[in-house]
């Protein structure tokens, strides 16, 4: 998976791409998002539009950032998932858990900042 960092007003978007599996560093996403929060950012988008893959240790590692941000005080929102992820997080309920976006736009509106 490859991930990216940036800012647009006072939301730190994450851009992953590529395939979230087993046989990649799922702790690095993780460690991303609590350095994140170490900075003192509280509103993450994660731009998911450019993954092609996710399997169950992916999402397991979605659901820990989630975690870990929310126990840092921020807010995790996933922006642009394809179709096939948008029903795999339908199919594991954990559409009730994040707050998912058709676009980073919306998404990045959610929090009331204009791109």
């Amino acid at each position: 998976m490859h991930l990216s960092e940036r800012r647009i007003g006072d939301v730190t978007v994450l851009d992953l791409a590529g395939k979230l599996t087993i046989n990649d560093d799922l702790g690095r996403l993780k460690e991303k998002v609590a350095s994140v929060i170490l900075k003192g950012e509280k509103n993450i988008v994660f731009n998911v539009s450019d993954l092609t893959y996710v399997d169950s240790s992916g999402l397991g590692e979605l659901v820990a950032c989630h975690t870990t941000a929310w126990r840092g005080g921020a807010n995790v929102k996933l922006a642009g998932a394809t179709r096939r992820l948008q029903d795999l997080l339908v199919l594991t309920k954990l559409l009730t858990v994040f707050d998912a976006y058709d676009s980073e736009e919306a998404a990045l509106e959610s929090f009331a900042v204009v791109a």
